[in-house]
């Protein structure tokens, strides 16, 4: 069997389906270890379904860590896996679920891969959740982080964070203009010479952890949505974070797959940076309206085909 793509542009293929059952199909396996990055965000493990299928539970971590063998199995042999993980509640209790954690565990152990590092990603613009904890009884703070793991197979994979450098801070950029430093040996003892922080190396090395406030309200995807009476998806992650990581881990040319795509995200910040791009989604609604990141009129053309094959480009 050879799924047909659903969405093609010059770098990238979005397919309709089970991410399960879409990674054994010929169209996705001919890919088998020449993926880069897999940069991820799969449903929560909420507590209650939510419209883009999320299991919950025991039953999510069971699902999840059975993916890893098999998408290990796309990597190059210096290649990335990044998954983003929100945060679960215990139904009914002000108690936060250890799910995401061990979920985030047992892939890495199935998968037999490295935890190169974790990430956090604070959104600053969320809304205050959960609602009866923080708004209603006012007994918790608002839940606005989600982990970020990095896994490889190899302990070395292809990374440069020469790539994702910050722009100085006013006061790094006065330093480096004045080329004078406090140096001396610090209390953590720690030697730091008199020029070491005072030499431009074109910007700030970034920490782990990423704040984005996702508050994105007026791009192709939104705006198509929005005239077209079609809802947005409930889990969109912001584009910059999408950028950072394919920054970072990958090359322009290189492959960077997404095995739920959501809103597409992934294969839309991939296109922009020049790397060749994999995406799969399990609801044609979602992947119909996805395709407006790319071309309004052919995202049209999708859904006036009842979410047929979609349109090629």
């Amino acid at each position: 069997m050879k799924t047909q793509a659903f969405f093609r542009t010059r770098l990238g293929s979005l397919y309709v389906g089970r991410c399960e059952e879409l990674i054994k199909d010929r169209a996705i396996s001919r890919y088998l270890g020449k993926v880069q990055l897999i940069f991820t965000s799969p449903p929560f493990p909420l507590n209650r379904k939510k419209a883009y299928g999320n299991r919950t539970g025991k039953e999510y971590l069971e699902w999840i860590q059975s993916l890893a063998p098999s998408l290990r199995d796309f990597l190059t042999p210096d290649g990335s896996i990044v998954i983003e993980m929100g945060n679960a509640w215990e139904k009914g209790r002000p108690v936060q679920s250890t799910l995401p954690t061990e979920t985030l565990l047992e892939f890495q152990k199935k998968g037999n891969l490295n935890l190169c590092q974790e990430f956090t990603y604070y959104n600053s613009a969320r809304l205050p959740s959960p609602i009866q904890w923080v708004n209603v009884e006012r007994i918790r703070v608002k839940d606005a982080t989600t982990k970020i793991w990095w896994m490889a197979p190899s302990e070395r994979p292809k990374a440069s964070n020469r790539n994702v450098l910050k722009e100085y801070s006013h006061a790094q950029k006065e330093l480096i203009r004045k080329r004078r430093y406090n140096a001396g040996k610090r209390p953590s003892e720690y030697n730091i010479g008199a020029t070491s922080f005072a030499v431009d190396n074109g910007g700030a090395i970034p920490p782990n952890l990423i704040e984005i406030a996702n508050t994105t309200s007026s791009g192709p995807y939104q705006t198509f949505c929005r005239d077209s009476g079609i809802p947005l998806h409930p889990a969109r992650m912001p584009v910059a974070l999408a950028e950072f990581f394919i920054k970072f881990l990958t090359d322009e040319g290189d492959i960077v797959f997404d095995p739920f795509g959501g809103s597409n995200t992934t294969g839309w910040a991939a296109e922009q940076l020049k790397r060749r791009w994999i995406t799969m989604e399990f609801s044609k609604e979602y992947a119909a309206a996805s395709i407006a990141r790319f071309s309004k009129e052919k995202a049209e053309a999708a859904f006036r085909n009842h979410g047929g094959n979609g349109d090629q480009c």
